[in-house]
């Protein structure tokens, strides 16, 4: 064994969990599946912001601003990274998008939030068919650049036109109408009441997203969709030997993903009520497909763990100033050496790992070579 390919992982492993998940009944994993809804939802109480933030109100404000979003993003992400094995650079194109669709429609036209939010998922939708279909007969880095082109092509765009009044944005999106003034019991929370004081309300509204997105995916998966994705993943070229039309499957993960991080737009925008093209730089992309890479790429609950660690630990440590950014991007790179699958990734995941594709063809991991030896991560 030798060079980095016969680099043992090291860390823990989630084998046993997943041994039990899998003979679980049906019953215990709804019973699983509430009982994480409700921790969700419970984030914001302030004893727990107190501490994972400096401040409760700090903490709420991270929850609805970066985590949720960055939470929604990623899981979108993986859909086209993950489990389509396809390396886009330009994930926050279709961010941008959803978030102008309720901008414009909203202040000029006077839309409502709910008619805006339909139509700002459907435009990301088409904004990935656009993208993909002069693009996904191409592979690898060279995917990677175009799509990489593709969101530094909308964020320029809409930092030289008018209509959406260039480098200055959009200011005035209205906030999503209130459905009702109930209050939570004892914790004086309205959580159906958006404005501009409560960060809380928007954040319930994001946990409905990744719910929602969670389940859609997860559904997908399981589903001839979710099969072709991982043949795709693993070797295209035996995919369309067996007759899997990759083409059709990969646009299909492209508009999906897409979709997806619209609506996180749309979200994005409406909370702040004003947006603009700074918003949605390419650091934007690189940061949601770190913390796919991080979680676990391909994994549902990697993803989401991957996803909160990247949007949270920077802000946690803000008293640390400058060094904060130095020691978070060093430990991002020992976890990279050290456990290349990341904190929770699939066992498909970690056996494509093994043979040297790492699910992104030819970007995904080191090919071992003669003499040397991969071995999956423990």
């Amino acid at each position: 064994m030798s060079g980095a390919t016969g680099r043992k992982s090291v860390g823990f492993s989630l084998d046993p969990v997943r041994d039990r998940w899998d003979s679980a009944p049906g019953w215990a994993r709804w019973v699983v599946y509430l009982l994480l809804i409700v921790g969700a939802l419970l984030l914001p109480a302030q004893a727990i912001g107190s501490f994972m933030a400096p401040s409760s109100s700090d903490w709420t404000a991270m929850l609805s601003d970066q985590i949720g979003i960055f939470v929604l993003l990623g899981l979108g992400l993986n859909v086209v990274v993950g489990m389509a094995g396809l390396l886009d650079l330009g994930y926050v194109a279709f961010y941008a998008v959803g978030g102008y669709t309720i901008a414009v429609f909203a202040t000029k036209y006077h839309w409502s939030f709910w008619s805006t939010l339909v139509l700002a998922i459907v435009a990301a939708a088409v904004a990935g068919v656009l993208l993909g279909a002069p693009t996904l007969r191409l592979r690898g880095d060279y995917l990677a650049i175009v799509t990489l082109g593709f969101g530094e092509i909308v964020r320029l765009t809409a930092n030289n036109l008018n209509y959406v009044n260039g480098p200055r944005g959009i200011q005035g999106i209205p906030h999503p109408p209130s459905l009702s003034e109930w209050t939570i019991p004892g914790l004086e929370v309205q959580p159906l009441k958006y404005g501009l004081l409560d960060s809380r309300p928007y954040y319930y509204l994001l946990v409905f997203f990744i719910v929602l997105a969670i389940i859609f995916v997860k559904r997908l998966e399981n589903s001839r969709v979710g099969r072709a994705w991982a043949s795709i993943r693993e070797d295209e070229d035996a995919a369309e030997l067996m007759g899997v039309p990759t083409f059709k499957f990969k646009l299909a993960a492209f508009a999906i993903g897409a979709a997806i991080g619209g609506s996180g737009g749309v979200v994005f925008a409406a909370k702040q009520t004003s947006i603009n093209p700074g918003s949605f730089t390419f650091m934007v992309s690189a940061l949601v497909l770190a913390g796919v890479v991080l979680g676990g790429s391909g994994n549902i609950p990697g993803v989401v763990v991957g996803a909160f660690l990247l949007s949270w630990l920077p802000e946690r440590f803000r008293e640390l100033a400058d060094y904060r950014m130095l020691i978070f991007g060093l430990a991002l790179v020992a976890m990279m050496i050290f456990r290349p699958e990341g904190v929770w990734p699939s066992r498909q995941r970690k056996a494509e790992l093994a043979e040297g594709t790492g699910g992104m063809g030819s970007m995904g991991a080191e090919v071992p070579g003669p003499g040397t030896t991969a071995e999956v991560a423990k």
